[in-house]
């Protein structure tokens, strides 16, 4: 019996061992089948346009480093077009950051999902604090007027359709063209006026102030429809008289309210609140100079008096196109020579093909942040044409004018501070703002040249 009970005990044994060996060799077989299976069910096969088949699989993450991306986690949902201004990318500017030994970073404010430049947060920072103080009540009717060279007439005329209010914009008759175009497409009243000096009625900034008063007024002015133009491109045809009639009936309807960006605090105050936190945290702090051009002047005032008492060893550089006074206010503390009194010169504001920055009169904006800014840099057309074409064909960044002079001041700065240093700047806007004027006369880039930044830093008028 015993003998018996062994013989059970060994046979199970054996039993056990041959079925787990079974087991152990059948299961990877099965596990992969079923994979196969899992993988078939959860994956879409297309074909490309070579015909080669692709599956796509469900299950899987994508890598984001192979393909060139970043891993960043997408932003959160926000409420209208007002939710896409502000927290702009910093990146390196490789070339010049190679060229130079420093570390110079732009902030793509050309990437503001308004009117894609920084004047979004200015416009948006004046329209609440003017709905704060009942000035502006949405979905009114109300009208907001505006003298502008471009960037902030879009960035208002964008906002202002978001929040329920119309746009009448001045500007100069010597801008690109383009600018205007894309404020009427936006539903803005557009008077291009004559270029004329500050102190005079014509300045398309008195006449904003001048149509906003009178808003609602039988004896308001009506639009100029064909002022002189300075550029060869050629004129569209005016708007029909009753098309035209009835945006400017339908605008007196509310009130008027002149935005006012040279004088309104609101204007430095968006920087303040938004450009310069943001530009401190994405350096972690680390930052040894801030090099802006100044139209307005809300920019480079806004994130100085936010930088400066943060980072007391940092220097402000103002980017100053040719024909402009601000150079000298900073370096010599007057506008102009001697002999002449602030604000009485009777000349064009700005002798420059450079739009957006740098004017010949005092701004409030701009002397907010003054006493805080260290140095400045002079760039004349040429050499803000060559640094376009040189980002161009270094890195691929297509930007106006504006941005030109911008790095083009980074880059001095950085040869004047040393290797080792960082230095961050602005990027306004895109070049596709510019093509009708300072594009054709930089013209095409061509095939690769392999330029030297001396070339850029030397390059003169032909």
């Amino acid at each position: 019996m015993v003998d018996q009970s062994r013989l059970y005990i060994t046979a199970a044994f054996l039993a056990g061992v041959i079925f787990t060996l079974s087991v152990t060799d059948i299961y990877p077989r099965l596990e992969r089948h079923y994979q196969r299976r899992r993988r078939r069910n959860s994956s879409l096969s297309v074909q490309d346009q070579e015909g080669h088949e692709i599956i796509i699989n469900a299950n899987e993450t994508p890598d984001a480093s192979k393909s060139g991306f970043q891993k960043h986690p997408p932003p959160p949902i926000v409420d209208g077009i007002e939710g896409c201004i502000g927290n702009t990318p910093l990146f390196r500017i490789k070339s010049l950051s190679e060229a130079t030994g420093c570390e110079i970073l732009a902030k793509a404010e050309f990437l503001n999902g308004a009117g894609g430049s920084p004047k979004d947060r200015v416009a948006l920072s004046i329209i609440q604090m003017a709905e704060d103080e009942g000035k502006l009540h949405p979905y009114s009717g109300d009208s907001i007027y505006e003298g502008t060279v471009g960037s902030t007439g879009i960035s208002l005329a964008t906002l202002a359709r978001a929040r329920g209010y119309l746009a009448h914009i001045c500007m100069p008759s010597d801008q690109a063209r383009e600018k205007s175009d894309l404020l009427l497409k936006l539903g803005a009243v557009v008077d291009r006026v004559s270029p004329a000096p500050i102190v005079e009625t014509g300045h398309f900034v008195n006449r904003a102030k001048a149509l906003a008063k009178s808003h609602g007024s039988s004896s308001e002015p009506s639009p100029v429809r064909s002022a002189p133009r300075h550029d060869k491109s050629p004129s569209p045809p005016d708007p029909p008289d009753n098309e035209l009639d009835t945006s400017i009936a339908a605008a007196k309807a509310g009130q008027g309210f002149f935005a006012d960006q040279f004088e309104n605090r609101a204007n430095w105050l968006a920087h303040f609140r938004t450009t310069g936190p943001e530009i401190f945290t994405q350096c972690e702090g680390k930052l040894d100079a801030f090099v802006a051009g100044a139209g307005t002047g809300g920019t480079i005032s806004g994130v100085t008096l936010f930088l400066k008492p943060r980072i007391p060893n940092m220097t402000v550089v103002l980017a100053d196109p040719q024909g402009s006074g601000l150079f000298n206010r900073v370096r010599y503390g007057v506008m102009f020579d001697v002999k002449e009194r602030e604000g009485t010169r009777r000349r064009r504001q700005v002798d420059s093909i450079v739009e957006g920055i740098g004017v010949n009169r005092v701004t409030a904006n701009f002397e907010a942040g003054r006493e805080l800014i260290d140095d400045a840099v002079r760039v004349t057309d040429a050499q803000a044409i060559a640094m376009a074409r040189w980002l161009v064909e270094k890195d691929g960044i297509f930007v106006g004018s504006s941005s030109a002079v911008n790095c083009f001041a980074a880059a001095k700065t950085a040869l004047k501070l040393g290797p080792g240093h960082r230095i961050v700047t602005i990027l306004c806007d895109s070049g596709t703002r510019h093509l009708s004027k300072f594009w054709a006369q930089a013209g095409d880039v061509g095939d690769a040249v392999d330029t030297k930044l001396e070339d850029v830093l030397n390059a003169a008028d032909n």
